[in-house]
């Protein structure tokens, strides 16, 4: 080897030093004793879980009218806080209809049984190796919590969680599970073209691949909970549900009947949401003394 060679190898050698340096290290963890929930968050090329000082407050008995899901999702976690088999879940369908607020709740019932939530944007799927490496060894069970997922053609994040909830090698942390909202049952867009491809075979029908593809991601979620729009009578139950929660007198909450469907009108929605935002409208104004 000449001189010269050893002598740029040596310079080389010694800049991979100094960029290596530079690069973020893995997550370190984090005051795993300071809360229940977490999430993960990227700040200058650097990733960790940053803890959540005040929760969502919102309890399972809040969430109304959605007592098939409340029961079934509440059964798969009791049984993953319990050490048995439990499965991923995805919860889809109509806006404001209690998804996200059903995953929060369910940390308020059971963050004290040693129940903890990662909130994870859709952006940092790709962390999601790094995210049950960091907890695998921890004593405590954590749901892995994407809301609102939903993905567009050609992302890498849908890759990512599609190898993360049973595609990868290395396999799933048994103390991880991953629960996603979406208001997409197939979590992509669908076009109507991809159906030209559907094809029928001695009868039977034969998804084109680009709809089998679309449909093999949300599969790997062992639970499906679909939620509806609500009816108006549901839409009330639980405008008072929420009226007696605020404290507002059983007198005042009748008379709020009418206002709270001019609100939903006004809105085009009888959700949850919008149940719960009237009665925090309406309790607020009667604390100003209207």
């Amino acid at each position: 080897m000449s001189k010269k060679l050893r002598s740029l190898l040596v310079h080389a050698e010694r800049v991979l030093i100094r960029l290596e340096a530079t690069l973020p290290g893995p997550a370190a963890p984090p005051e795993w004793d300071a809360a229940h929930a977490f999430l993960w968050r990227r700040r200058h090329g650097r990733a960790g879980l940053q803890a959540v000082k005040v929760p969502s407050a919102v309890r399972l008995e809040d969430l109304q009218d959605i007592d098939e899901q409340k029961t079934r999702i509440v059964r798969n976690t009791r049984q993953f806080l319990a050490g048995h088999r439990a499965n991923n879940v995805l919860l889809t369908g109509s806006r404001g209809s209690g998804k996200s607020s059903l995953v929060k709740a369910l940390l308020n019932e059971y963050g004290g049984a040693g129940l903890r939530v990662i909130e994870l944007d859709k952006a940092d799927l790709a962390d999601l190796p790094e995210i049950m490496e960091l907890v695998a060894a921890r004593p405590e069970r954590f749901i892995v919590f994407c809301d609102d997922l939903s993905f567009e053609e050609g992302e890498v994040a849908y890759k990512a969680l599609k190898s993360a909830l049973d595609g990868s090698i290395s396999g799933v942390a048994d103390n991880v599970l991953i629960y996603a909202t979406s208001n997409r049952r197939h979590l992509m867009p669908e076009y109507y073209d991809e159906n030209l491809a559907t094809r029928h075979v001695d009868g039977e029908i034969h998804p084109g691949e680009a709809v089998e593809e679309k449909v093999s991601l949300s599969e790997r979620f062992g639970l499906w909970l679909s939620f509806y729009p609500f009816g108006q009578d549901e839409y009330l139950h639980i405008v008072e549900h929420w009226l007696k929660t605020f404290g507002v007198p059983r007198v005042r909450s009748k008379e709020a009947r009418q206002a709270a469907l001019q609100w939903a009108l006004l809105r085009g929605s009888r959700s949850g949401r919008v149940a719960w935002q009237f009665a925090r409208d309406f309790a607020g104004r009667l604390e100003g003394g209207e």
